[in-house]
């Protein structure tokens, strides 16, 4: 198959993991969460296979352009949700996730985003591309996880009939969310900052230049400090914590898409 046919039926097996997910609502409490979940393995075995035929066909990283970047932050997302639901169950916050996940794909299947291969140009011709982006995306991955499970906390009702119910829920989101940033912070600092400077040094001759990605780059890194800074020294948790989470992914987002369209600089490409 090619990777076009590949790339539609994991958009397909990823639509049906998010219908599964909220059936498990309504239906056997057993069933469907298993049944999407191994949709889930399935799906990302799929996509897993065509970001392989892309490379190979390609010759080069899968995460270039545009529509090879957010296929590839889809990919990771899934990765990062699948290895959240085995190790700490999402119960009724799994389907929620995969909003975001069919929500990417939708972006990458449609036709606004170019997905023509071309040449790279000199400065992308090196291995730190393979470390800079791969890392950097797959931190942002663990970062979307807490964005949405700081979201659910937030909107999880204070009922008074389920008061009891309701702050378990809130305490496991909150959870949620502390342990994918303090996954995803070291390696977007990683990713991001560190792999990308020692790249520029060695592509543009200087560590930092203030290019509007890098700038915002570090806007995002800062919010994200703040969080583990104000959880671990001054004990903020639940909506303050939560409230930062989500500021702090919607900078990711604008540095993700934001820049690239709005304003120009040397990390700009389609």
């Amino acid at each position: 198959m090619n990777e076009s046919a590949l790339q539609l039926a994991s958009f397909i097996i990823y639509f049906l993991v998010m219908l599964s997910g909220f059936a498990s609502f309504f239906g056997s409490k057993n069933k469907w969460p298993v049944i999407s979940y191994y949709l889930a393995i399935s799906g990302f075995i799929i996509q897993s296979a065509s970001l392989l035929v892309r490379t190979l066909v390609s010759g080069h990283a899968p995460f270039t352009n545009m529509y090879e970047s957010i296929n590839f932050l889809t990919w990771s997302c899934v990765l990062v949700i699948i290895i959240f639901e085995r190790k700490f169950k999402l119960d009724k916050a799994w389907p929620y996730f995969w909003l975001i996940i069919v929500a990417l794909m939708a972006l990458v299947s449609s036709p606004v985003l170019p997905k023509n291969i071309t040449p790279l140009v000199p400065a992308l011709q090196s291995y730190w591309l393979w470390l800079h982006v791969s890392v950097t995306l797959l931190g942002e991955a663990f970062l979307a996880v807490a964005f949405v499970a700081s979201i659910l906390y937030l909107t999880t009702g204070h009922g008074s009939s389920r008061k009891t119910e309701n702050e378990k829920k809130k305490n496991k989101y909150d959870f949620i969310a502390y342990r994918a940033v303090a996954a995803g912070f070291p390696l977007f600092t990683l990713g991001a900052l560190v792999f990308g400077m020692i790249w520029a040094s060695r592509a543009w001759g200087r560590y930092w230049g203030w290019d509007p990605k890098e700038v915002w780059s570090l806007i995002t890194w800062l919010f994200y400090a703040l969080y583990l800074h104000t959880r671990l020294v001054s004990g903020w948790k639940g909506k303050k914590s939560a409230l930062i989470a989500i500021i702090g992914f919607l900078a990711a987002l604008f540095t993700f898409f934001g820049v690239n369209y709005l304003i120009s600089g040397l990390h700009t490409y389609v």
